[in-house]
């Protein structure tokens, strides 16, 4: 696998984290304000399936997501739409995979930063007659940026470094599914260790800058606290 590989690699990681980040903004702000809001009694049972992933080992997952994609699952009936047989091993399943595996990434960072804010500027919305949309969207949003900022970026690395479950649902095809951390377990089974080691080390290097950052702004927030 030359360097033409690696920077296909790279681009559909780039490509796939991306397209999860953003989808999980949209998908993860109302979720986050119902867990933080809601008092109905399955509350404790969505928030327990959104956090799934986290405890789950990445291959279960990824068997499970792998039967739903397939021919005979959800994602069979979505992609006959376009003519095509299954999700599975395609780039758009990797998407539907990422996007349940990085979940609870962007749900937990975005519901606690609701939880801090507190009740009182939803009242404050709600005796000025405010809906609970605009209440969302116009006060605790704004202020929950910081939940917003580190669920993007916890978001976004968790999905470069997938492995298990793309592996188990996209497969190993070169352009299409192979994405970085597929590429260093085939580099390590071509006993090709200059190459792996040179990827392993970017992602060792990514992960580092990740976790600083994540790290600076709860510094930041403590400090406008203070």
């Amino acid at each position: 696998m030359g360097d033409d590989a690696i920077w296909t690699a790279t681009w559909l990681t780039l490509r796939l984290a991306t397209i999860v980040t953003l989808l999980l903004v949209v998908i993860a702000t109302p979720l986050a304000f119902w867990l933080w809001r809601s008092r109905s009694r399955w509350k404790v049972v969505v928030g327990a399936i959104v956090a799934l992933p986290l405890v789950l080992p990445p291959t279960v997952l990824g068997f499970y997501l792998l039967i739903a994609l397939g021919p005979f699952g959800p994602g069979g009936a979505l992609a006959s739409l376009w003519g095509a047989r299954t999700l599975a091993f395609s780039f758009e399943g990797l998407v539907l995979g990422s996007v349940v595996y990085s979940l609870p990434f962007m749900v937990q960072p975005i519901r606690t930063a609701l939880e801090e804010i507190g009740n009182d500027p939803v009242e404050v919305a709600a005796t000025l007659g405010a809906s609970p949309f605009q209440t969302m969207w116009r006060v605790c949003l704004p202020l929950a940026r910081r939940g917003y900022l580190s669920g993007a970026i916890l978001t976004f690395a968790h999905t470069i470094g997938e492995f298990g479950v793309v592996l188990m649902i996209g497969g190993n095809i070169p352009g299409k599914t192979k994405l970085l951390s597929v590429s260093i377990y085939d580099y390590v089974e071509r006993l090709e260790w200059d190459k792996a080691h040179w990827l392993a080390a970017s992602m060792v290097l990514f992960a580092f800058v990740v976790i600083a950052a994540t790290l600076a702004i709860d510094r930041r927030t403590e400090k406008r606290r203070a």
